[in-house]
């Protein structure tokens, strides 16, 4: 036999007490069961506008807050990637872009950048990348640095909380499908053409992810957190001049 919840017993309890507190006023005034009546309907009457508070209102509200406590663990997620790999990633992959020097004003993030100015970098990132190419950058390099977050990668896309966000979630499946890519291949030397174009494939769709992840990522340091802003800025992968020291 199935055992009843406790809301199941809460509601009986409810409804055994409503029936006493009914019968109670009855018997304080005899007679007048039509009072009864009125009194019934107006408390009917109420429900809806208790739904409307209760039901939308303050869940709207306690939805909003959870929301926001979603989207912080959400976004140390992301800086949780990006300190363990993504910026380091980034610094692999900028060899198999020729074009990165014409980007690179998009990317030298400052204090002083608004949101217009990010909106407009991750633009021109979407719009960049068409001469990728594996054959400039060093791919044994670049799979040995992917393989060992392997299992840092497959560890975040456990947390449920990535499914909140699905260009990261996109961005980590085509970071981990590159590792798979260029892991699958017994030598990395003297591969086909063929080949190779369908690694500048993989290595364009990985490289504009993270670029895009990353804009938004320091975005949010910006805005949030200035004191880890600040640091990243000085660590940036694509400032030449980049170092973690601050020399005054």
């Amino acid at each position: 036999m199935r055992r009843l919840n406790w809301q199941f017993w809460v509601g009986l309890g409810l409804f055994v007490l409503s029936i006493v507190l009914y019968f109670l006023l009855y018997e304080a005034r005899p007679g007048r069961v039509e009072d009864m009546f009125f009194y019934t309907f107006l408390d009917l009457a109420f429900i809806p506008i208790n739904v409307l508070f209760v039901g939308l209102i303050i869940n709207g509200l306690l939805n909003y807050r959870e929301r926001g406590a979603q989207n912080k663990r959400l976004n140390m997620l992301i800086g949780a990637f990006f300190s363990e790999v993504g910026t380091d990633l980034l610094a692999e992959l900028r060899a198999f872009d020729p074009d990165l020097e014409a980007l690179r004003a998009d990317l030298i993030c400052r204090n002083d950048w608004s949101s217009a100015a990010f909106e407009r970098a991750r633009a021109d990132v979407s719009d960049s990348g068409k001469h990728v190419s594996a054959s400039l950058g060093d791919l044994a390099t670049l799979r040995d640095f992917l393989l060992p977050k392997r299992s840092f990668m497959l560890g975040m896309m456990q947390n449920p909380s990535l499914l909140e966000h699905e260009q990261f979630t996109d961005q980590l499946w085509a970071v981990l499908h590159l590792a798979d890519e260029l892991a699958a291949r017994p030598s990395l030397e003297g591969l086909p053409a063929a080949d190779m174009a369908h690694l500048s494939i993989d290595i364009r769709r990985a490289w504009l992810a993270l670029l895009r992840e990353w804009l938004a990522h320091m975005e949010h340091l910006k805005d949030d957190y200035p004191y880890l802003f600040a640091l990243a800025v000085r660590v940036n992968p694509f400032d030449p001049d980049a170092t973690a020291v601050v020399k005054g």
